[in-house]
């Protein structure tokens, strides 16, 4: 999972800076300019799509990892459809005619919650005290905490330590973890069964369209590479929208 990665990554830094800042930098002067610094990017917070409408066009059912979803396209090109591990796959990528890639990701309930306590090394109680109570309850919670989080919000003046070790984190994390699309926008996407975020506008085609969904049994990551895709429209909100809204467990 590619936000999983990016998180786990920063927190090995984030670790370190924010031990730094508490123990030796006056953590007022060092939240002041940790905020002018930020990139544009963690001060984008998510907003509601302005298009919901769902693509009517003809297309496939398909299934994988216990999933079903439609996808707007029936020219999946199956011999070039690659799946990761080989023993015990969780990620597809599926290949179409068109030369649109997407790659689809399933991964367990809590993996990204379980994989930033492990870096961090700490129990449940200290991830609670670090992050907020609210934002261990799933992974969705910790992502729209993050998403939510930006250089404005802070509290410059506050004298706790912990104040300033939450926030320093969350601005590090939030400067780097997103992916490159996320600049054109962060979007709040649904289902009946699941919950999550667009990273990317689709209507801008830079840097691609990742999207997140979210629920108690597990998660996905659904990665739309349009590097070689033919179609001068790119994929439309609408298409994007068709998956999300066919997305579900397979009965």
């Amino acid at each position: 999972m590619r936000l999983l990665r990016r998180i786990l990554v920063t927190l090995a830094i984030t670790s370190a800076v924010v031990f730094v800042g508490v123990e030796w930098i006056a953590p007022v002067a060092l939240s002041y300019y940790g905020a002018r610094k930020a990139p544009a990017v963690a001060r984008v917070v998510p907003t509601e799509l302005k298009d919901q409408t769902v693509s009517q066009a003809s297309g496939s059912r398909l299934s994988y990892f216990g999933y079903e979803f439609e996808v707007p396209w029936n020219d999946l090109d199956e011999a070039q459809t690659k799946l990761y591990p080989k023993d015990k796959p969780t990620r597809v990528v599926l290949v179409f005619q068109s030369g649109l890639r997407l790659m689809i990701t399933a991964l367990p309930a809590r993996e990204l919650i379980n994989g930033i306590s492990g870096q961090l090394k700490t129990s449940p109680n200290d991830m609670d005290a670090i992050f907020g109570h609210e934002a261990m309850m799933s992974d969705y919670n910790f992502v729209k905490t993050l998403y939510e989080f930006t250089p404005d919000t802070m509290h410059h003046w506050s004298i706790s330590s912990r104040t300033f070790g939450r926030e320093a984190t969350l601005l590090i994390l939030k400067s780097l973890a997103p992916a490159k699309c996320a600049e054109t926008g962060i979007f709040k996407v649904q289902n009946q069964r699941m919950k999550g975020f667009q990273q990317g506008n689709a209507e801008t085609r830079e840097n691609g369209v990742v999207v997140d969904l979210y629920s108690d049994e597990g998660g996905l990551e659904l990665i739309f590479a349009e590097k070689n895709y033919k179609s001068s429209a790119g994929v439309t909100q609408p298409e994007i929208n068709r998956i999300i809204q066919s997305m579900h467990k397979a009965i």
